[in-house]
């Protein structure tokens, strides 16, 4: 049966950690919050997963490819360890076998939603990688990724930024990331995350605790 969870992209969606959802996987010690999805084991996802110390997942190859954000703890493979702030692609037919050391690892991941000529691999140590200035005071970005129309950027927001009001071309996607993250239409603590679809719009700003951000635009 296909697993079907937040797959209208012409709908705005919120899922505050006040939601979340913990689902096993099949694996002992991987647990994983399921933010949207279309298919059963292999599928088109946005989840963060939650990896047990000393826990593994089995071989698997992305036929879609797969991009991951390192929460928490330290995810690590047969390639490397990433530790926090570990922003990574895997290009579609690229595989790994995820093995988890002693203090665990949280990841936010979205597979099979690569551009079939997205062909770049890439790890970027977000800890120790440089901040450009953004559009307006208060704001700074760190660009991840690029194609066709795609962006994906951290955005660090200083206490009381306000940014203008603005549309999506193409949908937004956000997870806070650190801080609270705010809009007309509400406020976001860390760990929300919010996709709004093609054309909507807001003006977020922040207020005394400021916010860090994970965003994509022009994917949806």
């Amino acid at each position: 049966m296909t697993t079907l969870i937040n797959t209208n992209f012409e709908q705005r969606v919120v899922i505050q950690p006040s939601d979340y959802q913990w689902v096993e996987s099949p694996m002992p010690g991987v647990e994983r919050m399921m933010l949207d999805r279309v298919g059963d084991e292999v599928a088109r996802a946005t989840s963060i997963v939650r990896y047990a110390p000393h826990s593994e997942f089995s071989p698997h190859t992305h036929s879609g490819g797969e991009e991951f954000l390192v929460l928490e703890g330290t995810f690590a493979d047969e390639h490397q360890n990433y530790s926090k702030g570990s922003y990574a692609r895997n290009p579609i037919g690229t595989s790994h076998t995820p093995k988890i050391g002693k203090e665990g690892a949280t990841i936010f991941v979205k597979l099979h939603q690569f551009n079939q000529d997205d062909r770049e691999q890439k790890i970027i140590d977000t800890q120790n990688s440089l901040w450009n200035l953004g559009l307006v005071d208060g704001l700074t970005v760190m660009p991840l990724h690029e194609f066709k129309g795609e962006h994906v950027a951290l955005v660090n927001w200083a206490p009381h930024t306000q940014f203008q009001r603005h549309n999506h071309w193409g949908g937004e996607e956000i997870l806070v990331l650190e801080g609270t993250f705010y809009d007309e239409h509400g406020r976001y603590p860390k760990g929300t995350w919010i996709r709004s679809p093609h054309m909507s719009q807001h003006a977020p700003f922040t207020k005394e605790d400021g916010a860090l951000i994970y965003v994509k635009v022009g994917h949806l």
